[in-house]
């Protein structure tokens, strides 16, 4: 039995930072996990400049409220989900999530939650597990499932290469070049038909 693990930013929806960097005009918040790999160190690094700025989980929220699901990625979940499974496997948070889960048809979503101090201030967050991405593909292995993925950055390889089948999506060209075994597809057309043929 399949079930189709998808990345979140980049995949389906813009990446938040960057829409907030440019919502707020502070360009280092631009910095995802395809700059990053540690994503423990890169959240640290942005609750920092947020403080810095005195910008809070509101600020952030109502920049969210804006964004809208990138060109076609509806229509690609929905036709995904006629044939199999899917959950969202993602490293953002619940708070930044329900907005755009609604807009794209209340798909079921794995990600982690934040910690708000009294002023609306990121204090911390909450992981769901160590290595959540990675940790899911293999539970959901373990209880009969064959996953295949797909993501755009450095914390989705591990899922995509313990799954059955896994594929990159409008990833880096740094990404693409040093992983070249894996297929990287760049329209929602091509991603699907990749998908259908695992199925």
């Amino acid at each position: 039995m399949n079930i189709c693990c998808l990345d979140l930013e980049g995949v389906l929806v813009p990446e938040i930072w960057i829409a907030f960097a440019g919502a707020s005009g502070i360009p280092e918040l631009t910095r995802t996990t395809r700059d990053e790999p540690d994503y423990d160190k890169l959240m640290a690094w942005r609750m920092g400049i947020l403080r810095e700025h005195g910008l809070g989980l509101p600020d952030i929220q109502r920049v969210i409220s804006t964004i809208d699901p990138l060109p076609g990625a509806k229509e690609f979940l929905d036709k995904l989900r006629e044939k199999t499974q899917v959950i969202i496997i993602s490293d953002t948070f619940e708070e930044f999530a329900k907005p755009l889960m609604e807009k794209l048809g209340w798909p079921t979503i794995f990600c982690n939650s934040l910690e708000v101090d009294e002023q609306g201030m990121l204090c911390g967050v909450k992981m769901r597990c160590e290595d959540s991405k990675l940790t899911t593909v293999r539970g959901l292995q373990s209880i009969g499932f064959d996953t295949i993925a797909t993501g755009d950055s450095f914390n989705d390889l591990y899922m995509i290469r313990a799954s059955k089948a896994g594929f990159l999506f409008r990833t880096t060209e740094a990404i693409a070049a040093a992983n070249p075994d894996l297929p990287a597809y760049e329209t929602y057309d091509e991603l699907l038909a990749a998908f259908e043929a695992e199925l």
